[in-house]
């Protein structure tokens, strides 16, 4: 067994003939009409390490989630059951069960190399609430499950920044080790934390909540030179200036803004002052067709769906001079060619420049697939907000877990 390492990995343990429960997160973007899957980076990125533990002869139970309770991607796993089985090759075995009778017979019924997944795993009330790992551990699910297995593998780094029952009970009860993507998820991300300079940071997308208290640590720790602020994230900077961005546009940033959460914008951008470059024109979407508008045009009584030429080509100078790129969210509504002009400009001044580039979360991914530069980018992450709390260097519930874990298996 390795010993120099904070948390084990598929290298300290024989997985023949082991019950391996596996966390993943195939968290999917969907299409909000069909609720159909419409892209499958995260499925392709969870495919490695379940490879290798069927390889290694494991009979491997898959725990996911998608979308949050209340929400309208809150779905059935079935569909991604069927593209992972797709991306794999093999047969993906689904249950209708989250960790009940069915699920646990399930269990007993599987070989050396079969693959289980299980149903959506925030369809378990517990799964939601943030609690310790010991907590999680005395919860039904995990009472359910861990007796039946014998060894658990988080491989869902784009999650591990949340406390929940799948992904931190079982390291309180059995052997649990990380997977070949948390493992890479953290070696890469690494680089963020202590960057090349100059270095640029890259918020857009359309949450934004979060981003503010990004934007002021990458900026205060001296992780970021210059923070570029797109999408609905710079929409909520230009609010808390004061900008009317008028009737639809300010419907848009409801969900998330709050008169608090203006204020603290209002005050990263008076702390940081040039070190955060805003839009200063946008493209709007007016009866299907673009047509871009100056910031001193607004309000407008239509969407605002990409930044405009002039923003792009400000935009484009700074990427020039950076020797390590972050991009987090597209600049605009990506998946309308119209609209597609200032997220393809960026990526492509990133993947042009000489400098380390990382891409996060999910949109971003799909976004650079779209644009057939996905393999060109240094580094790909499956995260949004797990990377983002990783990169402020802030704990991760689920990495911690695997940590003490660790330690507590060594000593026995």
């Amino acid at each position: 067994m390795t010993q120099t390492k904070e948390f084990l990995t598929l290298d300290d343990f024989d997985f023949k003939g082991k019950t391996t429960f596996l966390r993943v997160d195939i968290n999917c973007p969907l299409d909000e009409k069909t609720k159909k899957i419409t892209d499958i980076s995260r499925i392709r990125a969870a495919a490695p390490t379940i490879k290798e533990l069927i390889a290694k002869g494991a009979k491997v139970v898959i725990l996911a989630h998608q979308g949050r309770p209340g929400d309208w991607d809150f779905v059935s796993l079935k569909e991604h059951s069927r593209k992972l089985g797709e991306v794999l090759g093999v047969n993906v075995k689904f249950v209708v069960d989250v960790c009940g009778e069915k699920a646990q017979h399930a269990i007993k019924g599987l070989r050396n190399g079969e693959i289980l997944m299980f149903e959506n795993q925030r369809f378990n009330p517990d799964e939601m609430k943030e609690k310790t790992a010991l907590e999680h551990s005395e919860t039904t699910c995990i009472r359910n499950l861990a007796p039946l297995g014998d060894i658990f593998v988080n491989d869902a780094f784009s999650a591990a920044h949340r406390s929940q029952c799948s992904l931190v009970g079982f390291t309180e009860v059995m052997p649990s080790a990380a997977g070949r993507l948390m493992e890479s998820e953290i070696a890469g991300l690494s680089r963020l934390v202590s960057p090349v300079k100059p270095s640029i940071f890259i918020f857009g997308g359309a949450k934004f909540a979060d981003s503010i208290k990004v934007v002021d640590n990458v900026l205060e720790k001296g992780k970021a030179d210059q923070v570029i602020l797109v999408g609905l994230t710079a929409q909520a900077f230009l609010k808390a200036k004061g900008v009317n961005l008028g009737p639809p546009n300010e419907k848009a940033l409801e969900k998330e803004g709050t008169p608090e959460l203006y204020q603290s914008a209002r005050s990263v951008l008076d702390k940081h002052k040039d070190r955060i470059l805003l839009p200063d024109d946008f493209a709007i979407d007016k009866d299907g067709k673009r047509f871009e508008i100056a910031i001193d045009k607004l309000p407008t009584d239509y969407p605002i769906c990409d930044i405009g030429s002039s923003s792009i080509e400000r935009f484009l100078k700074a990427i020039s001079k950076a020797r390590t790129i972050f991009v987090s969210g597209p600049a605009g509504v990506y998946e309308k060619p119209q609209f597609l002009k200032g997220t393809s400009s960026i990526m492509e001044a990133m993947v042009s420049s000489k400098a380390f580039s990382v891409a996060g979360g999910g949109h971003t991914t799909a976004a650079l697939e779209l644009l057939g530069l996905l393999s060109k980018i240094s580094y790909v992450s499956t995260a949004g907000g797990a990377l983002e709390r990783f990169v402020m260097g802030k704990a991760m519930p689920a990495i911690e877990a695997l940590k003490a874990c660790a330690k507590k298996f060594r000593k026995q």
